[in-house]
């Protein structure tokens, strides 16, 4: 790698330099004076050098960004200027006792954060993120998860401009302040009962709606529940204030954890990096995942406000009473609290379902991940950035890893786990170690060597045979394991992986499993096998036929899975298997099968074939729709893109666009009818309601016309807009007009049109309008996002607007994004330099949109280089980008 010495490499920190810190904060005092043009920052600490630090003497260190400091004091004497350094990311004081408080003051400047760490202005007020290392941009402090310390909490604002003062916990204190500039201000006061780290806190000072309701606890506790949202939107706030009564009540039945605080409160704020985030008491959302009504808000936008409010409610246990003892252990409360709002979901909605959207995510983007440059374990074991380790691998594959304790253990078990996590860590921060091993005391389960999980990246590989035993009735499996290298880790272990397994015989029967030396009495219909060696070989005895296997049912671990099931063996598993996962894996299974064919033959210049008997396959699934139309929906979806690309050595975009598309259409010809027939028999009557069934039988219904759009006939044509034009639903809308948005047709002009007149003052829809354009695969989609850019409603420093557009370009529009002449690349290395110095964290996850480069065939690998070298080398490059970007050309 050549150095950038406008940018030297920045410091790298390593786990294994884990040091306790020098010193603890037992209590923190903080007074903010908003005013016009900064807010002042009043900072009191109780400070005491750590028993436990190695460093019993020293200078005191505190963490900082872009303030400024005004006063200094310990225990109430101001210091002069030689008793303390301040450099632009830390402060120093020279000689402090062992016992003390610290006083400062700071100026900083909300509506110059652009951002949006620390406190930041949006246009209803001031908001904070602190997650990871916010808090430093608000005061200087101990910006680590393992100083926990009470917090108080007073601000101070003008009353018309800022009437909602809110931060951690319970309120305490109100009343008018002094007046300045003629004009009435008022104060309020925070206290905190709980311990929490710096990147728990969060303060609000804005002009906002409130939606106020209650809840009673089991223990008999009436708690307030309130939801602030912009003026003019609590219509669309009443979903989101129902899940989080859902997801409280779910906590208690399955965990037996009821809310802490007298009051719980959400704010929604349109300018925000994350989803949403889980600060004590006052959780600050994305408006994407709070605002929702039938008409603004689609099936999907419902079901992932009910399960974002649920993973930030469920953080108040597993990551706020309980935290993480340094960003390393991110997933000891990501990828748990991920496990309980999918575990919350599967119970809300269609589990068979809720699991199949899980894992078609997690191949889209951690097996990818897994592949690629940014390889690493779920506990990492350096970064540059941490805000480059919010990965598909921390959250989702960090779900898995639990999803496989949960399995080995059991539920009984499992619960029992959790009661002793808690019993013996409330209040404390803690690591994943400790998660696992309250797991293994608590279930008498040895996880000694499943812990591997958590420190080996890679996404493992079982290669299973099967062998029949005609004259003894025995069927083995053989199961090999192995995991490619990754960056830094070229070799591997074993790991301990849980296989579910199940056997369907020549009739379509189930088959009673008993392994070889179990008793007459051991049998059932699913086993799930320990694999922990490299080889294996599990017996399975009275087997009565020749069986077609079942393997990893409900996706048991995360791996790749290869058997040589032939094509009749998935129809069987298809038409036959109990386990509604691998019933939608066989089909997928099918369906790469025969696209990466056609993709061969398309790259040799002849026609793919595509034979009678998966049109067939697909005419079953819809005759049997009725049954469960959303698992039907799902069933009928081919492969995505960039799924079929990593299934590939090098990449071939327009190649995998061509087939899948050809495929699409043939069966949009050949199953016409059925698709017709389909989209009548599936219409949604009565008021709209997002529930499961109800937004299955759109979901299916949907799905049919955008296979019938692949004919580009007039009839169809003016089927859509139709159901465009006489939707009640945001759900029926966007499908309509994304399927009008992949036609070269009049109509699109006039749907696009239509929809941004009608939705222009609605941010969320406006979103869904640009990102609807962003992913058409016309060909000139290219030159429509650049034009789109300059359009009013677009905004670079809006997070939302950048995803909508940019990011859906760039991520999720696989052909065109890798046109060959290198277009889209060039447009996204422009795009990260204009983003990085405005907001180094989006522009580090859109450069990402280049991770697998090295896939790309020859043409294209030049212009990717090129792209990436680019941002590379732009002076002054943040530590966010430049992590991801050298690490994708090294």
């Amino acid at each position: 790698m050549v150095m950038n010495m406008l940018n030297p490499t920045p410091h790298t920190i390593y786990l294994k330099d884990y040091t306790p810190p020098a010193f603890l904060i037992s209590t923190v005092e903080l007074e903010f004076d908003v005013r016009d043009s900064y807010t002042q920052v009043t900072s009191t600490l109780a400070m005491q050098r750590n028993p436990q630090s190695a460093t019993q003497h020293g200078p005191l260190i505190l963490d900082g960004d872009e303030l400024e400091l005004s006063f200094v004091a310990i225990d109430g004497q101001p210091l002069p200027l030689g008793a303390y350094d301040v450099e632009p990311e830390r402060l120093t004081v020279h000689e402090v006792p062992a016992r003390f408080t610290l006083s400062t003051v700071c100026r900083i400047r909300p509506q110059q954060n652009s951002k949006l760490m620390g406190l930041f202005a949006s246009k209803d007020g001031y908001f904070t993120q602190c997650e990871a290392e916010g808090f430093r941009r608000i005061t200087y402090f101990l910006d680590r998860p393992d100083v926990m310390s009470r917090y108080t909490t007073t601000i101070r604002a003008d009353r018309e401009s800022f009437p909602v003062l809110l931060s951690n916990g319970n309120l305490v204190g109100s009343g008018a302040d002094d007046e300045q500039a003629g004009r009435a201000r008022h104060w309020v006061r925070w206290e905190d009962p709980f311990p929490k780290p710096a990147y728990l806190f969060a303060m609000v000072a804005g002009k906002l709606d409130k939606l106020e309701d209650s809840f009673v606890t089991r223990s008999g506790r009436k708690v307030a529940l309130q939801i602030y949202v912009e003026p003019g939107k609590l219509d669309q706030s009443g979903f989101a204030m129902e899940a989080l009564k859902k997801s409280m009540r779910w906590d208690e039945r399955v965990f037996g954890l009821e809310l802490d605080l007298d009051q719980y409160m959400i704010v929604a704020v349109g300018d925000f990096n994350m989803g949403a985030m889980e600060n004590k008491g006052l959780n600050i959302f994305n408006t994407k995942y709070v605002l929702a009504r039938p008409d603004t808000a689609t099936d999907s936008d419902f079901m992932f406000i009910d399960r974002v409010v649920a993973h930030e409610y469920f953080h108040n246990w597993t990551g706020n009473r309980v935290t993480c003892r340094d960003w390393f252990q991110l997933s000891l409360k990501e990828g748990l609290t991920v496990f309980r709002d999918q575990e919350f979901g599967a119970d809300t909605y269609s589990r068979p379902v809720q699991r199949i959207q899980e894992v078609r995510g997690l191949r889209a983007a951690q097996f990818p991940e897994d592949a690629g440059p940014m390889a690493h374990p779920i506990r990492p074991q350096s970064y540059m950035e941490i805000s480059n380790f919010y990965t598909a691998t921390v959250y989702e594959k960090g779900a898995e890893v639990v999803r496989m304790i949960h399995t080995l253990l059991g539920d009984e078990r499992f619960r029992q786990g959790m009661d002793l996590y808690f019993q013996r860590f409330d209040g404390q921060a803690v690591t994943t170690d400790d998660f696992v091993r309250a797991m293994q005391d608590a279930s008498g389960v040895d996880l000694t060597h499943f812990r591997s999980w958590y420190d080996q990246a890679g996404t493992p590989v079982l290669d299973v045979n099967g062998e029949y035993n005609v004259a003894e009735g025995r069927y083995t499996l053989t199961v090999k394991q192995s995991c490619p290298p990754t960056p830094g880790q070229a070799d591997k272990q074993p790991l301990h992986i849980p296989l579910a397994v199940g056997l369907i015989g020549p009739e379509g029967n189930e088959l009673e499993l008993r392994l070889e030396g179990e008793a007459a009495g051991s049998v059932s219909r699913t086993r799930v096998l320990s694999v922990r060696q490299a080889e294996e070989r599990f017996v399975f005895t009275h087997v009565p036929a020749p069986p077609v296997p079942s393997l990893l049912r409900s996706f048991s671990a995360p791996v790749m899975l290869r058997f040589p099931y032939s094509d009749a063996d998935l129809t069987q598993l298809l038409q036959h298997d109990t386990d509604a996962f691998n019933r939608w894996e066989a089909g997928q299974r099918l369906a790469v099968n025969l696209l990466l064919h056609g993709i061969a033959d398309h790259q040799a210049g002849r026609t793919p074939q595509f034979p009678d008997a998966f049109v067939s396959a697909f005419a079953s699934v819809l005759a049997h729709a009725q049954a469960d139309p959303a698992f039907a929906a799902e069933a009928l979806t081919l492969p995505s893109e960039g799924y079929l690309s990593e299934q590939m050595k090098v990449i071939d975009p327009d190649a995998i666009h061509a087939v899948r598309v050809a495929l699409r259409r043939h069966l949009a010809r050949t199953l016409h009818n059925q698709w017709l027939q389909t989209y009548d028999a599936f219409v949604t009557t009565g008021p709209y309601s997002p529930d499961a069934q109800a937004a299955g039988r759109r979901a299916l219904r949907n799905l049919s016309l955008s296979y019938l759009m692949e004919l580009d006939d007039e009839a169809v044509r003016a089927l859509a807009m139709q159901q465009f034009a006489a939707a009640d639903n945001m759900t029926d809308a966007m499908a309509a007009l994304s399927a009008l948005a992949n036609c070269d047709c009049p109509e699109r002009a006039v749907a696009l049109e239509r929809f941004y007149a009608r939705w222009k003052d609605e941010a969320l829809v406006i979103d869904k309008w640009f990102s609807v354009q962003a992913t058409s695969r016309l060909p000139n989609t290219l030159a429509e996002v650049k034009r789109l850019m300059s359009h009013a409603a677009f905004e670079i420093r809006n997070p939302n607007r950048v995803r909508a557009l940019v990011s859906s370009f760039c991520q999720a529009n696989q052909v065109r994004f890798h046109a060959a002449d290198g277009g889209g690349y060039a447009f996204l290395a422009e795009q990260v330099r204009v983003l990085d110095p405005l907001n180094p964290q989006v522009a580090a996850r859109l450069a990402r949109a280049l991770d697998r480069w090295k896939k790309l065939d020859t043409q294209r690998q030049p212009h990717a280089r090129r792209a990436l070298e680019q941002i590379r080398d732009t002076s002054g490059l943040s530590r966010d980008t430049f992590e991801v970007v050298t690490r994708a050309l090294s």
